[in-house]
This record gives C-alpha cells, sequence and structure tokens, in this order.
C-alpha cells in the first residue's frame, strides 16, 4: 500500500496536539517556529522532543545554540502561532502578533502569556526523512494557569469550542 503526502496530511490533521512556539537566542534576538510535533520523552532524566525540517530557519539555531525554550500556547495565542508557522514571516511582525518575551539567565526567550515554558539543552540530535529530531534535556519548567491552544483539522480551537 502507498499512500500520498495528501493523505498523510489528512491523516495527521486528524490528530488533535496542543501548539508550541520553540524559541531559541539568536545574538540578542529571538528566533522561533510552531511545532506541534513535540512530545515528552523521559521522567528521568526530563528529556522532550521537537522535530524541525530540515529548511527551517530555526533548524540551523538549534544546532548552533544547543539551547532552546519551548512554549506552549495558551488558547488566545493564535496569532503568535501563525506568525512564527510563517516561513516569510518579518521579525517586526511578532510584536503586531502579540509575541512579548522576557529571557532567562540563559537568555532564552520566553513567551509572555504561554501556558508552560519548558528551558531545554540540547542532548541528541538524530535524523528522520526531511526532519530532525532534537532531544532535549529540561533544565526548568514554568507552568501558568489556562487553558490550551489546540490544533485539528488545520484549524485552532480551544477546549471543545471553535475559536473563530
Amino acid at each position: 500500500m502507498s499512500t500520498t503526502q495528501e493523505q498523510f496530511r489528512r491523516a495527521m490533521a486528524a490528530f488533535a496536539t496542543g501548539v508550541t512556539v520553540i524559541t531559541v537566542d539568536d545574538n540578542g534576538r529571538v528566533h522561533g517556529m510552531t511545532a506541534n510535533a513535540f512530545t515528552s520523552v523521559s521522567l528521568d532524566p526530563q528529556l522532550v522532543l521537537v522535530c524541525v525540517d530540515h529548511k527551517a530557519q530555526t533548524h540551523a539555531h538549534l544546532t548552533a545554540r544547543k539551547r532552546f525554550g519551548i512554549n506552549v500556547l495558551s488558547e488566545g495565542q493564535g496569532a503568535i502561532s501563525e506568525h512564527y508557522a510563517d516561513p516569510d514571516r518579518q521579525p517586526s511582525g511578532a510584536e503586531q502578533a502579540g509575541a512579548r518575551f522576557d529571557r532567562t539567565p540563559h537568555g532564552t526567550p520566553v513567551l509572555h502569556g504561554a501556558l508552560a515554558y519548558l528551558e531545554c539543552r540540547l542532548q541528541d540530535a538524530r535524523d528522520a526523512g526531511d526532519h530532525t529530531i532534537f532531544i532535549g534535556e529540561v533544565e526548568d519548567v514554568v507552568v501558568r494557569n489556562g487553558e490550551p491552544l489546540i490544533f485539528f483539522g488545520s484549524e485552532y480551537y480551544g477546549i471543545g469550542k471553535p475559536l473563530n
């Protein structure tokens, strides 16, 4: 049996996921990308993974910096997700989308209003097809109250309700 890329995309769109923005310090500037290919790997040690397309700008930044943040978006942050999902985005558009950042002592950008934040040190990277699986050891966690942004069927939702 063979499948097309379109069939594969439709199947993946049937899986509801949370939405994250991966952030990396780029010589004092915030660099980021939207990712829903994110999951926990291990509790001991605390490890997570994120999958990044080889062509994505973030790929080179993660490889070079070896430190990154994972910001779990809250339901009101759809515009921020859209901004960081656009490969042709302009840096000035982040603020227009509502993105504001603090910095950790390591300089990693932390998104204001995110439901959770994990600061990670790159532990391993493995090529898998047209993506790299980046495995990070979690060094710090911040969790806030709120509801998550959900992605399903190529649309954003809150818990149990569309956000249109």
